[in-house]
């Protein structure tokens, strides 16, 4: 019969559809290998970084820059940066807050000065992995800063 042969000398038959089924199966094992390298590679390069700005009465109160992330989401904040170049304030406050336990929470807070520091404030500069929200606000101290545009550029990577 077609997939069957004998051994000389010992008289066995032996059925191919065995061994033709541990090669399918290891070539399905090496396909997933393919793709799991695959999926790490694309996920190394990271996603297309963003970009955008967003006007506020800054002065007034502390107020929302942008959202990162998702609920569940895990990813890795590779670089955040923030543009102060319109503003004027002499205290300009980046607060970051995510979900820790349930319970929105602040875990990053730091005081620029617009007329020393740079214009451009590299907030994150390295990785940082999150799986919630990520909310970043900014608090100035001058009212010209009311009405005013702050630019943004992050880019995250996923895990």
């Amino acid at each position: 019969m077609p997939g069957e042969f004998y051994i000389e000398d010992k008289k066995l038959k032996s059925d191919l559809t065995e061994i033709k089924n541990s090669i399918t199966n290891i070539q399905n094992e090496v396909t997933e290998v393919t793709n799991n390298i695959t999926t790490l590679i694309t996920k190394s390069e990271g996603m297309p970084p963003v970009s955008g700005s967003v006007t506020n009465d800054w002065q007034v109160d502390e107020q929302d820059v942008l959202f990162i992330g998702a609920h569940s989401f895990k990813c890795k904040v590779q670089s955040l940066l923030i543009s102060i170049h319109n503003l004027v304030g002499t205290s300009i406050t980046v607060r970051l807050y995510m979900t820790v336990n349930g319970e929105e929470r602040k875990v990053y807070e730091q005081s620029f000065d617009a007329s020393v520091d740079p214009s451009g404030l590299w907030i994150v500069n390295g990785t940082v992995g999150i799986h919630e929200a990520l909310r970043v606000t900014l608090q100035s101290n001058s009212e010209d800063d009311n009405g005013q545009m702050v630019d943004y550029d992050y880019m995250l990577e996923a895990m």
